[in-house]
């Protein structure tokens, strides 16, 4: 029976790899390698990701992408203070829509795809669809903005350092006492206001 295995050993190791054969040189040279093309696609990814993120937040990308928002959004937006003031600050779509934090930003754009689906096919054609839908499309950006307390209006503006001596009708000092959050007062400031039935 030694002898069997004596002549049986060498064969059988012999075709097969154990745990502690070494490699060869050739295998050695895949793991450079593929770190670096999984580096190269984690880099090209990030850049097609955020380049497709800093388009769609673009003015160009939500004035002219959009029929509805190029038909009904846009004049209302002109007209407002946040396109042109003495200041000379102009406010874009995604300074107020869109949020400056990754996490919330990666959470609006993925609830954004409702809006695009609903371009597709044409929820909104005529001047008639848009106001029917107004006050529905008003209170879910109100609600948005009491839940985070405005916090893309407080991304420009600062209660306090607001200078209240030059503030002449209201004090925003009081915001802070009275636990208001700039959108319990400043509804209309950019688009019109809905007609809530009231």
């Amino acid at each position: 029976m030694d002898e069997e295995i004596a002549t049986r050993g060498p064969e059988t190791t012999r075709g097969r790899k154990s745990l502690w054969t070494r490699p060869k040189r050739r295998w050695l040279l895949g793991i450079p390698l593929g770190g670096f093309l999984m580096f190269t696609a984690g880099v090209a990814f990030w850049i097609t990701f955020d380049t497709v993120v800093a388009v769609t937040n673009s003015e160009a990308f939500c004035t002219q992408a959009c029929h509805s928002m190029r038909e009904f959004i846009v004049p209302e937006w002109k007209a407002s203070s946040h396109y042109s003031n003495r200041t000379g600050v102009r406010v874009t779509c995604s300074d107020c829509h869109v949020p400056k934090a990754f996490g919330p930003k990666m959470f609006a754009k993925i609830v954004a795809v409702k809006d695009l689906y609903h371009e597709i096919i044409g929820t909104i054609r005529t001047r008639q669809d848009f106001d029917i839908l107004r006050a529905t499309f008003a209170i879910r950006v109100w609600d948005k903005m009491r839940a985070t307390d405005s916090r893309e209006c407080r991304g420009c503006h600062d209660v306090a350092s607001m200078d209240n001596a030059k503030q002449t009708t209201f004090q925003h000092a009081a915001v802070l006492v009275l636990e208001r959050t700039c959108i319990d007062c400043h509804k209309g400031l950019t688009h019109e206001l809905p007609d809530l039935g009231t």
